[in-house]
């Protein structure tokens, strides 16, 4: 057991920022703290995700426009292009890119919201007792939402900024990044949300859906950072004019 905990500790030391993984922890309690002790129901933890997942995609575009590097997703290595190529094929990518995730995303995160409201918006779902339960109040979703905000905004000033990820990151691979963890989190927390309806919702199929939505997190976000870790720069040269 301690020997196991000794393997996590080095893994997280050396993947991402021991402070990152603490508060993504932490603002994951949010939901589970709210079903043990404020009746959460069932739909308030599914929009939180939802919420959530806009955040992601807000933050990469933010990702985007800072990212230096170039290759698609499936290259080895992260490449820095040379000051003079840099300059010119940067923007390029930028601006072709930004607008069509945006739309592509925003479509995608739409979709999923449509199932959450029409799968589970009608449905008040009894947490802990025998009468319809209303849920928690907008303020204590925003104040959760604003708890896993921190945790994603952490991660990016400290891993993306902070390492130094941003110099071989690249937009095109960062238009794809996104979507292979919310595919997961998506179909998970949506069959995990039908069970838990079927079931009428008891705390404890709440409490396994919360669980497994923060550990799939926890794995999702140290195989990220693992992999910027392992991309060591390639800078290409700008190439200088011939000189007469």
């Amino acid at each position: 057991m301690t020997g196991s905990l000794v393997r996590l500790v080095s893994a997280v030391r050396s993947t991402s920022s021991p402070v990152a993984v603490a508060i993504l922890v932490a603002a994951n309690l949010g939901p589970l703290v709210g079903l043990l002790f404020f009746d959460w129901d069932l739909f308030s933890i599914l929009v939180l995700y939802w919420l959530e997942n806009g955040v992601i995609g807000a933050l990469n575009v933010v990702k985007m426009g800072l990212a230096q590097g170039v290759g698609g997703p499936g290259s080895p290595v992260g490449v820095r292009l040379g000051t003079a190529t840099a300059g010119i094929a940067g923007p390029i990518l930028r601006v072709a890119l930004i607008p069509f995730f945006c739309v592509h995303y925003g479509i995608f995160w739409l979709v999923h919201g449509l199932f959450v409201f029409v799968m589970f918006g009608g449905v008040l779902v009894c947490v802990g007792r025998d009468t319809p339960s209303v849920g928690p109040s907008p303020t204590a979703i925003g104040l959760a939402l604003l708890g896993l905000t921190l945790s994603h905004g952490a991660s990016f000033w400290f891993n993306y900024v902070g390492r130094g990820e941003f110099r071989t990151a690249s937009p095109i691979a960062l238009f794809t990044a996104p979507y292979g963890r919310l595919v997961v989190l998506h179909v998970t927390i949506l069959v995990g949300g039908m069970l838990a309806m079927a079931f009428g919702a008891p705390v404890l199929a709440l409490l396994v859906l919360v669980v497994l939505k923060t550990g799939l997190d926890l794995t999702f976000h140290l195989r990220e950072h693992r992999h910027a870790a392992a991309r060591a720069p390639v800078v290409i040269p700008a190439v200088a004019p011939p000189r007469d």
